[in-house]
């Protein structure tokens, strides 16, 4: 059932995590989009939106190190040179330092313009979440993937994002995880995900 909800506390004294939409998907994984900080949601794991290469410079990836500490960088430098890079699927998995969270998953998400961007975005959300059900974490949360730096029409990708919760859930009727995020903190991109959200499941209510 879709539902607006009033701001819910985190475990993180003092930190707000805003619900602002919330539904069930199909496996009866409890979806929520979320005004908030990434780095301050306190569930099993977070996606971040890294390159293929897990060099944490910029964005998300950049705010996630400066947030979490270095380590996060070293076992991400670690996991390149055992694995190498890491592609739209096959994700990395690493601790997450000082962060409230237990791992971080790292999604590579396409640049807008190399070509073939919603079937490498829909692959790099549907990765992400296979790799937390694989390990079974109950909760997970994620950025809007390749909507900053890397330039993805804000729009246009949250209904691939969408499209690829709904693919999970269609993939995994037993699932491991028990609550997915999609955490964003500007309003601009806030709005335009909440209306996506909309459009996704309020014309399949009944």
């Amino acid at each position: 059932m879709l539902q607006s909800t009033q701001p819910r506390q985190s475990a993180l004294e003092g930190i707000i995590n805003e619900h602002i939409r919330q539904t069930s998907l199909s496996n009866g994984v409890r979806l929520a989009l979320v005004h908030g900080d990434l780095t301050r949601v306190p569930l099993d794991a977070i996606v971040n939106a890294a390159n293929a290469r897990l060099q944490h410079g910029g964005g998300v990836a950049g705010a996630i190190v400066r947030s979490g500490g270095m380590s996060i960088q070293q076992e991400s430098n670690e996991w390149i040179r055992e694995h190498g890079p890491i592609s739209a699927g096959q994700p990395a998995l690493t601790g997450a330092g000082d962060l409230p969270c237990r791992h971080v998953i790292h999604a590579v998400g396409p640049v807008w313009g190399e070509g073939d961007e919603d079937q490498k975005l829909f692959t790099a959300v549907r990765s992400a979440l296979q790799l937390a059900d694989e390990h079974g974490f109950s909760g997970v949360a994620l950025p809007a993937i390749s909507t900053g730096i890397f330039g993805f029409p804000k729009d246009r990708a949250a209904r691939v994002i969408y499209s690829g919760f709904s693919a999970y859930a269609e993939d995994n009727p037993h699932p491991a995880l028990k609550e997915i995020w999609l955490v964003i903190w500007d309003k601009p991109t806030l709005a335009i995900f909440t209306q996506a959200f909309d459009l996704q499941w309020l014309q399949n209510k009944t």
